[in-house]
């Protein structure tokens, strides 16, 4: 943000207060990095897009809207990620 956006520190701290009282915000525990290891090994995700999804997963998120992962791909049956610059995805 500071490089590419220009914000200054003080816009950055009331852009990250605005996302924890608009969004749920996943908190990495224990259990989330466990099953981001077995999620990267069963779906050939990356050590970071494994936690993405383990830590939806655990927010009980049914759709992960992601462009760098496979699009429609069904995770545990818990969850779809979605590309959402895919044409006709409606």
């Amino acid at each position: 943000m500071l490089r590419k956006l220009n914000f200054t520190n003080e816009q950055i701290q009331l852009f990250v207060q605005s996302c924890y009282r608009k969004y749920n915000v996943s908190i990495l525990n224990e259990e989330i990095f466990l099953v981001a290891c077995d999620l990267r090994s069963s779906y050939k995700l990356s050590y970071y897009d494994s936690i993405i999804v383990a830590s939806a997963i655990e927010s009980n998120c049914k759709i992960l809207y992601s462009e760098d992962m496979q699009h429609n791909q069904k995770i545990l049956n818990k969850l779809t990620i979605i590309n959402p610059f895919k044409e006709n995805i409606c």
